[in-house]
């Protein structure tokens, strides 16, 4: 069971949205597959744990509930949906009345600013003194004039003035004391900071963040899922390779290629055993992940590898690709050649090859009709495609 907090935070989520225009009360607007109300609890739940009370407008409690409980998970004993009132002050108030007997600090924070960063609503939290009230605030950068209808009559020095945002903090007793004051004088404020000046107590502020701001019109919902789709992981793409390969017929002993030997047909020279189609492959995974090409890892300046088959360079490039961080897709060869031939002998190769790669390789031969040097049966021409995933 999760202790119980003494820091409790009051969403007020009971606005109609009329500038929004969203078709629906604006907390249950969708930014993307989900709500802003939804966001603005993604936020809150993962802060430091504290008493969640939900105010919704009257009829959507339920689905203030559902988005209260897909953000809260192990966390959902400490939410509750309250419903709202005709101002927002009386939704505060509304949330006021639900706090636990605990409870000595108290956030109020507007569904409207979904993006706050978890780190200003903990800063919040952490910096009520229990006198003070807290409040996040940027600094105004455009120049600000002072206007009637259509004239300025003056500038305005903008040091002197900042942009409050929220969750906003306080002391709980003195909180709850400056709402009876203003229901009983019946002023309705625009925050709950004025509100808790105007009982004569003093509020400080600290640094809020850019992506608290409110989502009040389209473009600020726009704004929002814009940097929602920046801030996304991006997906792994996989990246393709393209390798090529060429061997004269005139090696000695038996035929290589594909990971078979082929006794009887002529052998095709080469440093290692001539396989031209496991060098294209090899070339063409190399290639897909950025990591060099055959001749780098298996050329002649490693000697180890002369008269090696080809299967023990795909082992290797196997290795290679695994040792940064890339996972083999799949590969397709063609081959071009006028002998072996291949189509015999095709399941048994692919078997081989994707044995050795540990994934799909598919391989296809094709003639170039007498035409070339493959055509005159001088050698075989092999071109592969690949490819690599990233981990």
């Amino acid at each position: 069971m999760l202790p119980v907090p003494h820091t409790a935070i009051i969403v007020v989520a009971a606005g109609s949205g009329t500038r929004l225009a969203g078709g629906a009360p604006k907390a249950f607007v969708g930014i993307d597959a989900r709500s802003i109300l939804r966001h603005a609890l993604d936020g809150v739940f993962a802060a430091q744990p504290m008493q969640v009370i939900v105010v919704a407008p009257a009829g959507f409690e339920g689905q203030a509930e559902s988005d209260l409980l897909a953000a809260a998970g192990e966390r959902a004993d400490l939410g509750r949906v309250v419903t709202g009132g005709a101002t927002r002050q009386e939704s505060v108030s509304a949330g006021l009345a639900a706090l636990w007997g605990d409870i000595d600090t108290v956030l109020v924070h507007d569904a409207a600013r979904a993006l706050t960063p978890t780190a200003v609503i903990d800063a919040v939290a952490d910096s009520v003194d229990g006198v003070a009230g807290v409040l996040p605030m940027l600094p105004v950068v455009d120049t600000l004039k002072k206007v009637d209808g259509d004239m300025i009559v003056a500038a305005i020095d903008r040091a002197e003035l900042a942009a409050a945002q929220t969750p906003q903090g306080f002391p709980r007793g003195a909180l709850e004391a400056a709402y009876e004051d203003a229901r009983e004088a019946g002023v309705e404020y625009t925050d709950d900071a004025a509100l808790f000046a105007a009982a004569g107590h003093a509020v400080r502020r600290i640094a809020g963040s850019e992506r608290g701001f409110k989502i009040t019109t389209q473009a600020d919902l726009e704004r929002a899922r814009h940097l929602l789709t920046a801030s996304a992981p991006r997906p792994l793409l996989p990246r393709v390779g393209i390798g090529t390969d060429v061997h004269a017929f005139g090696g000695e002993g038996n035929l290589w290629l594909a990971g078979l030997e082929w006794p009887g047909e002529q052998p095709l020279s080469g440093h290692s055993d001539g396989d031209a189609v496991a060098h294209a492959i090899v070339d063409a995974l190399l290639g897909a992940a950025g990591l060099g090409d055959i001749g780098e890892h298996f050329g002649t300046a490693h000697p180890e590898y002369a008269g090696a088959h080809g299967v023990v360079f795909l082992a290797r490039t196997r290795e290679i690709l695994a040792e940064n961080g890339y996972a083999i897709g799949n590969v397709s060869a063609q081959l071009q050649g006028n002998r072996p031939k291949f189509s015999p002998r095709r399941a048994h190769a692919q078997a081989v090859l994707s044995e050795v790669l540990g994934a799909p390789v598919s391989v296809t031969a094709t003639t170039t009709d007498a035409l070339g040097f493959t055509g005159r049966g001088e050698g075989i021409s092999v071109t592969a495609i690949a490819t690599v995933i990233p981990l």
